[in-house]
């Protein structure tokens, strides 16, 4: 597997969901996919990643819950991610593998803050089906691009890259509504207390 595009995709769907990602590469290993770090496939990292992604399954589909967890994941993802890029650079030297830890940590950030600032716009909206449906079709979004990035990794780089660009656009156009949910999850209203104000007032 070429080494660019899997850092940067690996690193766009740690930013994503961390845990699936550990999750699907080691499983590849185990299943004989090359250029997999051997870490990744053995026994008790596999389980470890499983619970997690099993705890991150059920708490990213509950409004406000999963923006909790996706500031407590603002450290994790990034890291994984550099820490994936890192492994998968192998012997190369010092500085390509700071490089490329770098690249893989970026590139997760930035996939991170778009994925984080869109559910906490969609957690505006009163029903949860669509807070459910994104983020099932965020897993099998990192799902398929890490198994397109094992086959064709160049074409997943593309796919990544186009992925982040709709994103951040994304954002840019729901800033507004992303700041209303901000405010609610904040526990602050931005909307007058009409019924503390009438009564107040007393009655006319």
């Amino acid at each position: 597997m070429d080494l660019l595009p899997l850092v940067v995709t690996s690193g766009w769907a740690s930013g994503v969901n961390s845990y699936l990602v550990v999750l699907v590469l080691g499983v590849a290993g185990r299943l004989g996919v090359d250029g997999v770090p051997v870490v990744l496939t053995r026994t008790d990292v596999l389980v470890v990643a499983g619970v997690l992604y099993g705890m991150e399954f059920v708490a990213d589909k509950i409004p406000y819950v999963d923006s909790s967890w996706d500031a407590i994941s603002t450290a994790i993802r990034p890291t994984v991610g550099a820490v994936i890029a890192l492994m998968l650079t192998g012997d190369a030297d010092t500085l390509q593998q700071a490089t490329y830890a770098v690249l893989g940590g970026g590139t997760a950030l930035a996939s991170h803050t778009v994925k984080a600032s869109i559910r906490l716009a969609v957690n505006t909206s009163p029903e949860p089906v669509t807070n459910t449906a994104a983020s099932v079709l965020e897993d099998l979004t990192v799902v398929g691009v890490l198994l397109l990035a094992v086959a064709h990794p160049w074409l997943a780089l593309t796919v990544c890259l186009v992925l982040l660009v709709a994103g951040v656009t994304l954002v840019v156009f729901l800033v507004r509504r992303i700041r209303r949910g901000w405010r609610r999850w904040q526990g602050r209203s931005t909307e007058p207390d009409d019924g503390r104000v009438a009564s107040e007032a007393g009655p006319l």
